[in-house]
C-alpha cells in the first residue's frame, strides 16, 4: 500500500468515527430554559431578542438556555422549551437570583 492510500485510509477511519461519535455525545445533553445566569446561555433564545452565546441579560429568564447533562434539568429547577414558552414574559417566583 502506497502512502498516499495509506493516509487516506486513515482519515476516513477517522472522519467516520467523528461521525458516529458526535450523535451520542449530543444525546447525552439537553437544553434547559430558566437557570442561565446572565451572559451565561448557551445560544439564542426563544424571544428572539438575539442570536448567540453569553447575551442574557437577566439570570434565570425563562427563554434563556443552558446545555446540561440530559436528565438533570428538572433538579436544577429548569424548564423544557415547551414549559419556557408558556413562562414567556412571566418572572421565575420560585428562583433564586
Amino acid at each position: 500500500m502506497n502512502q498516499r492510500a495509506l493516509i487516506a485510509a486513515a482519515a476516513a477511519s477517522l472522519l467516520s468515527t467523528m461521525l458516529v461519535a458526535t450523535p451520542a455525545v449530543a444525546q447525552e445533553k439537553e437544553k434547559c430554559y430558566g437557570i442561565a445566569k446572565a451572559g451565561m446561555n448557551d445560544c439564542a433564545n426563544l424571544s428572539g431578542t438575539h442570536s448567540c452565546a453569553g447575551q442574557s441579560k437577566v439570570s434565570d429568564e425563562a427563554n434563556e438556555w443552558k446545555y446540561v447533562a440530559k436528565g438533570t434539568c428538572a433538579s436544577m429547577k429548569g424548564m423544557t422549551a415547551d414549559q419556557a414558552k408558556m413562562m414567556k414574559g412571566k418572572p421565575m417566583m420560585d428562583k433564586k437570583s
